[in-house]
């Protein structure tokens, strides 16, 4: 829901359910979004938003209900947008809760480092620093592979 409410800002993005989910049960109930940004021009962008103000002072607030994602499949049949492949990124979330728990995550030591360091490390394209730290702290050692089969 917090995904949800900070995307979704009609028309220049849609935060549209796949599928009515009520009748499932409640277990299965939840909100499998997908956003979608405007692709449009600046005239259609214009009339897209008279048709948003026309729906009153609550339009713009995302809704799951059917009614309201009728509307909003209005607009994607009847404008261009593109289907958001980013939109479930956890960084492009405002929770305090997931921050938290991204928090506490990245904090946790492994190993003699934190799981940010250890990310830091693997992903710096540095061959030489990552043996480095395997030799320390696993003692893994490069060797060759013809004196290993010999």
């Amino acid at each position: 829901m917090a995904r949800d409410n900070h995307c979704h800002n009609p028309p220049d993005y849609l935060v549209l359910e796949p599928e009515d989910t009520t009748a499932r049960t409640r277990n299965l109930q939840q909100t499998n979004t997908n956003g979608y940004k405007w692709q449009g021009n600046s005239v259609q962008f214009e009339e897209a938003k008279k048709l948003v103000a026309s729906w009153g002072v609550d339009g713009r607030i995302y809704k799951p209900t059917a009614e309201y994602q009728i509307l909003l499949r209005q607009f994607i049949n009847r404008y261009p947008y593109r289907l958001d492949t980013n939109f479930a990124k956890m960084d492009r979330i405002v929770h305090s809760g997931i921050e938290n728990f991204k928090w506490r995550v990245l904090s946790t030591s492994i190993h003699g480092l934190t799981i940010a360091q250890w990310n830091r490390l693997l992903s710096s394209g540095s061959d030489e620093a990552i043996r480095q730290a395997l030799a320390q702290r696993f003692n893994i050692q490069e060797e060759d592979i013809g004196e290993i089969l010999e």
